[in-house]
């Protein structure tokens, strides 16, 4: 840092601003075990740094380590694939969901959760590994390919991740599920939680009816049996082509009734198409299958929106390594959502490649120190974009706002912005 660096990659500096606000170093040192002077904590940052790219492997990119991307970590070089596989593989589960629950209830505390309806879905993720192994299909008309399994909840209402499990032989949908509305409790206790036809089993939907306080809301898988159920109902009329139904069931040989929410479309009986939901809300059933049912494809804007950050690839399949890394995405997630906040409404709609490139990593600028702060300079940042508004004189800022403008794994220096 003696020596003033020029580089293209300036705009991922303002991220740094963001971890101080949201913890994101104190949560890698817990995940890691290190402390401000360790270099386990800085080879996590350098994780979520090319994750907030959409980068993966940027390590083989030798070039960037001459363009300040190692500076932004803290360190004077680029780890290598061995340190970060290592790292990772040292770190269990239990510690990834440690991190994953704190990140959630900082973001909870920050504003990030609007609270009341929970997405819960399961997300294959198509993989190179050369295990061998099942192959899936990810949708009926794909062919089939080796797949990871993963399951995310998502506050409907903000779009924003709450957290996420990962299926294996020996932890099968039911489990995960459990597990992962074991991290929703501690969100919002009293959630209505829109689930997928893979959630359709007794063991799970007894333990949200006995165990927890959540509503659910989850589709039928069409059995013969929902089938017989479904064409014996007398229907409700609610406009041109729609009616609803509704009925008790419970599962065979269990005693447990359940509230079944049956809706038809079509006007004609030969056209009659049937879809069935259990739930334990009281909510009017026009309301459920209309209205909230809807709000759980928002899970499906987040992947389109933010899975290039880490969420849509899997190479490995060592799970302490594909956890830790999903997980160091999160957090990288986490900060940009705070950065998008700082946007003009058009811009902060930016999906996260879309962000990288117009911003994070296409910014020139240099990056130089004057006494205790560390300055970068960015040059021709389109006025529009109000970044100065928010990160010039940043110190004061963030002083303002309660925080340590000091950033721990740049030895603390602080950080300021100035544009030209």
């Amino acid at each position: 840092m003696s020596n003033k660096v020029n580089s293209t990659l300036v705009g991922l500096w303002f991220l740094v601003a963001e971890h101080l606000r949201i913890g994101s170093w104190d949560l890698i040192k817990g995940y890691t075990g290190g402390d401000n002077t360790s270099i386990e904590p800085r080879i996590a940052m350098q994780i979520v740094n090319e994750a907030s790219i959409c980068q993966n492997r940027v390590r083989k990119s030798n070039y960037i380590a001459h363009q300040g991307f190692e500076l932004l970590n803290g360190l004077g070089f680029l780890v290598t694939d061995k340190q970060v596989h290592e790292l990772l593989d040292e770190h269990t589960f239990s510690e990834v969901k440690s991190l994953q629950e704190t990140l959630a209830l900082i973001r909870l505390n920050r504003g990030h959760y609007k609270g009341g309806t929970i997405a819960i879905d399961p997300h294959r993720i198509i993989s190179t590994t050369r295990r061998t192994m099942p192959m899936k299909k990810k949708q009926p008309s794909e062919p089939s390919r080796k797949m990871l399994q993963t399951f995310f909840a998502l506050d409907t209402q903000s779009g924003q991740p709450i957290g996420f499990g990962i299926g294996s032989p020996g932890v099968n949908t039911t489990k995960t599920t459990i597990e992962l509305l074991n991290m929703v409790n501690r969100i919002d206790k009293n959630a209505l939680i829109l689930a997928d036809k893979e959630h359709f089993t007794n063991e799970l939907v007894r333990h949200m009816k006995h165990d927890t306080k959540f509503d659910f809301l989850i589709p039928a898988i069409s059995s013969d049996k929902i089938r017989k159920i479904e064409r014996s109902l007398d229907f409700e009329r609610q406009w041109a082509g729609y009616a609803i139904a509704e009925t008790t069931f419970h599962f065979a040989g269990h005693k447990d009734n359940y509230r079944m929410l049956v809706q038809r479309e079509g006007e004609m009986e030969s056209q009659y198409n049937y879809r069935s939901f259990l739930s334990t809300s009281d909510k009017p059933a026009t309301m459920l299958l209309s209205e909230k049912y809807g709000e759980r494809w928002s899970i499906e804007d987040f992947f389109n929106f933010d899975g290039a950050m880490g969420f849509d690839r899997a190479s490995t399949f060592n799970l302490n390594v594909r956890y830790g890394k999903m997980s160091m995405a999160l957090i990288a997630q986490a900060a940009t959502c705070q950065f998008r906040q700082h946007l003009p409404e058009r811009y902060n709609r930016w999906n996260a490649i879309h962000l990288a490139n117009a911003i994070l990593n296409k910014i020139d600028g240099s990056i130089s120190v004057k006494d205790d702060t560390i300055i970068v300079t960015c040059y021709n940042v389109p006025k529009e974009f109000n970044l100065h508004k928010h990160y010039q004189n940043l110190p004061e800022k963030l002083i303002s706002e309660g925080i340590d403008p000091r950033v721990p794994w740049l030895y603390n220096f602080k950080l300021d912005f100035r544009f030209k």
